[in-house]
C-alpha cells in the first residue's frame, strides 16, 4: 500500500514538474522570443501592419474601408463619397445575418453560387451604379469597361485593394470632384499601383487606403491656393 502511494506520489510530482515546465517554456518563453523576433525583424507587419496619417493610426494596409457620406434623416444605407477612391462594392456583395464588409464580426463570402438570380441582380446594380457614378461630362464610362473586382467582393470580403483597372476608371471622377488635372490622378495611381509579388504571384494591385491618404496629400495644397 505503502509502495503504491510513494509511485502515486512520485508520478504526480513528475507531472506537476512537466506540467509547470511546460507552461513555462510554451506559455510564457516561447511566446516572449516570436514577439521579440517579430518586433525586430518586421515591427510594422507585427503591430498588424497599421496605416499611419497626419500622427494617427487610421487603419490597416489589411483590412479595406468604406468612403461614405454621413447618413441622412431616415436613410439606411450611405451613399458613397464620391471625391475618394471607392474601394469593393459596399457589403461585400454579400450582407448577411452575420457578416457585412468591414465590420470584423467574421469575414466571409455571400456563399451564393455563380447563377444565383440574386447575385446576378447585385451584380447588374453594382455595374450601373459604376457606371453612374464615374461617368462625367464628355466622358461616359461605359458597362464593358467596368472590371470585375467594382462590381463583386472578395473571398473574405475585407479586401483592402483593387485593380489598376479600376482605380484608373475612377480617376475622372475624382479629379473632378477635387479640382484637379486627370493626368496627376492617374500618375498619383500608378505610383500607388503594386505589382505581382516576385514577378508571378498574384495580380497588380492598388490599396485604397494608401492611395486615398495620398490623395488627401494631394488636394491640401491645391484647396489653400
Amino acid at each position: 500500500m505503502n509502495t503504491s502511494l510513494t509511485s502515486a506520489a512520485r508520478l504526480f510530482t513528475a507531472g506537476l514538474r512537466a506540467l509547470l515546465v511546460l507552461t513555462v517554456v510554451t506559455g510564457i518563453v516561447y511566446p516572449l522570443v516570436v514577439t521579440g523576433i517579430a518586433q525586430g525583424l518586421f515591427p510594422g507587419k507585427a503591430n498588424g501592419s497599421e496605416i499611419e496619417a497626419d500622427g494617427k493610426v487610421v487603419g490597416s494596409s489589411l483590412i479595406g474601408q468604406s468612403y461614405n457620406l454621413p447618413l441622412k434623416k431616415g436613410q439606411e444605407t450611405p451613399e458613397p463619397d464620391l471625391k475618394w477612391f471607392q474601394g469593393r462594392p459596399a457589403n461585400g456583395l454579400g450582407t448577411n445575418t452575420v457578416n457585412t464588409q468591414y465590420e470584423l464580426i467574421l469575414s466571409g463570402a455571400t456563399n451564393r453560387s455563380a447563377d444565383n438570380p440574386e447575385l446576378l441582380q447585385w451584380v447588374k446594380d453594382a455595374k450601373a451604379a459604376v457606371v453612374k457614378d464615374n461617368s462625367v461630362p464628355g466622358h461616359p464610362v461605359r458597362p464593358e469597361d467596368v472590371p470585375a473586382d467594382a462590381v463583386t467582393s472578395s473571398g473574405s470580403g475585407l479586401d483592402p485593394d483593387i485593380s489598376p483597372e479600376y482605380a484608373g476608371l475612377q480617376a475622372r471622377r475624382v479629379a473632378e470632384r477635387n479640382g484637379l488635372p486627370v493626368a496627376r490622378i492617374r500618375t498619383l495611381v500608378d505610383e500607388h499601383t503594386t505589382l505581382r509579388t516576385l514577378g508571378f504571384i498574384g495580380e497588380p494591385r492598388v490599396n485604397v487606403l494608401e492611395l486615398n491618404i495620398a490623395l488627401k496629400d494631394l488636394v491640401a495644397p491645391a484647396a489653400g491656393h
